[in-house]
């Protein structure tokens, strides 16, 4: 461990887990494998970023980061991982007992989706809701392709459209499914409907604890 360049910041980093593991925060004890890593890359990138702090078991008490290859997993994490590439900054602080703590902040991404290769070879983007990395619903995921072209949105609202705002309105949220089917349209077309209305910003998703939800936006 003598390798790693580390600051003093036993307080600062006691300040940090004293806040839990949120919606910005992952405690990871150990650095087993680059994949793992990324799926917390990819969902933070995301949403609006957080960091990962590294040596620290899931109860908060610090555990200190075993090796310097620690470091160059994240970065392998990010750079080789995660599509596009994540550039996420590497701090180590010494804490008690003279314990690395690892602290990797990771911002929000220029551009969504960003996507972390799995064990197997698959792509897929997750998003950070609380203190879990949620697999990003398949709408979210085209909504997000939608805002990274150069198209500008315009359209007026057809019927079905109308219907699906006057809803959230009046019951606040509501799923692809329930909307396909009370606006008796097809999965394709209550799809695009709702991508474009994410894309312009109209539209948001909530995830609930067991599914995305859509609601309309403040």
């Amino acid at each position: 461990m003598k390798d790693i360049k580390a600051i003093k910041g036993k307080y600062y980093i006691n300040r940090l887990i004293a806040e839990g593991e949120h919606e910005h925060q992952d405690f990871k004890f150990a650095i087993t494998d680059a994949a793992k890593i990324a799926h917390s890359i990819s969902a933070f990138a995301n949403n609006d970023g957080g960091r990962l702090l590294v040596g620290v078991k899931d109860n908060g008490n610090i555990a200190g980061v075993r090796s310097e290859e620690d470091i160059f997993v994240i970065e392998q994490a990010a750079s080789m991982y995660c599509s596009p590439p994540q550039q996420v900054e590497v701090t180590a602080f010494v804490c008690e007992g003279g314990a690395i703590v690892l602290r990797a902040e990771i911002p929000k991404a220029s551009r969504r989706p960003v996507y972390s290769r799995e064990t197997d070879g698959k792509w897929r983007a997750f998003y950070r809701v609380k203190d879990e990395n949620i697999a990003a619903h398949p709408v979210m995921l085209k909504a997000w392709e939608r805002m990274n072209s150069d198209e500008e949105v315009f359209f007026s609202l057809s019927e079905a459209e109308s219907a699906l705002l006057a809803y959230l309105d009046e019951w606040g949220m509501t799923t692809v499914e329930d909307y396909m089917h009370g606006a008796h349209i097809s999965r394709a077309a209550a799809e695009e409907i709702i991508v474009r209305l994410v894309a312009s910003g109209v539209l948001g998703f909530v995830y609930t604890g067991s599914e995305f939800k859509i609601v309309r936006n403040n």
